[in-house]
């Protein structure tokens, strides 16, 4: 592949990196303060979110660090490697900050879909049978991923040929599978919601239940979709595939980082919301009347 596809490939992914990881400040020190507002009642749940941000933007910080660190070691302690960029990235695929970069990713993977998964429970009313197919994909991404770590870390491997190719493709194409998936019922679930907000209540009452932020934001849109970026370029043997996966790296933080702003905001879907709007069909499907008062939770 290109030398130079090669090294405008990395040099971009860096200069986004660089980019969105203030995106990523912004949003949890945003969260910090929603936090910290005395004027918000605090929830139990409230803290668990707050370490859990903590511990998105430390993984992310390493992800962040260590591609500028193999920048660095590229473009200006290496510059004139035999074979060029191209050939020493090859070369270098299992130095320890690509490593450490692998490992905070896949981290950063497990958690983001751990959330997901904990949002599609709440979405759907606590129902366990939805959690049964995302919940075993999660554990095979946990085993593969762990397999993907070993095959990274070990000398003279290429993430384009060989078994690192094979094991990180099916590795990629499980965690995607499982984006997709969760994205899917967490959407169909709000415009569900929303369809028969609008049947029995009108269009304001549904408004609220069915909103552009609520979907792209509760079902983590852009790091599903860059995502499939990610994979379609790496089957595709592509150096542009460099350019996805940091994007799609950052979005593994910064997508539950709006989520969790939300939830924080009290602004995200609740457990008491989703079944607030089952009481409320139920009630409208027999004898009450028309009402909003159960939509002012879900903006």
């Amino acid at each position: 592949m290109s030398d130079a596809i090669l090294q405008n490939s990395f040099y971009f992914s860096n200069v986004s990196n660089s980019i969105l990881y203030g995106v990523v400040l912004m949003l949890y020190f945003n969260t910090m303060q929603a936090y910290f507002d005395k004027q918000l009642e605090r929830r139990p749940s409230d803290k668990f979110y707050m370490v859990f941000s903590t511990i998105l933007v430390f993984l992310i910080t390493i992800f962040v660090t260590t591609r500028l660190v193999s920048g660095q070691e590229m473009w200006i302690n290496h510059p004139g490697y035999p074979g060029g960029a191209s050939a020493y990235f090859n070369a270098n695929m299992s130095a320890w900050y690509l490593t450490m970069s692998a490992v905070a990713s896949t981290l950063l993977q497990l958690m983001t879909d751990g959330l997901l998964i904990l949002r599609c429970f709440t979405v759907w009313r606590r129902s366990y049978s939805v959690l049964f197919v995302p919940c075993c994909l999660w554990l095979s991404s946990l085993v593969l991923g762990i397999l993907n770590l070993i095959t990274s870390a070990s000398p003279q491997h290429n993430f384009y040929e060989g078994l690192k190719a094979h094991v990180g493709l099916v590795y990629i194409c499980l965690t995607i599978g499982l984006n997709v998936l969760v994205t899917c019922l967490i959407c169909g679930r709000i415009i569900f919601c929303a369809r028969r907000m609008q049947h029995h209540f009108g269009h304001e009452a549904s408004r609220d239940y069915f909103t552009i932020v609520a979907i792209v934001v509760e079902s983590a849109v852009p790091f599903t979709l860059f995502g499939i970026a990610f994979l379609v370029s790496f089957g595709l043997v592509s150096y542009s595939s460099i350019i996805f996966l940091s994007l799609y790296g950052m979005f593994t933080c910064i997508s539950p980082q709006m989520l969790i702003l939300r939830v924080v905001r009290r602004r995200a879907w609740t457990a008491q919301v989703a079944q607030s709007t089952a009481l409320a069909f139920a009630s409208q499907s027999t004898t009450a009347p028309p009402t909003t008062s159960t939509s002012s939770s879900m903006v």
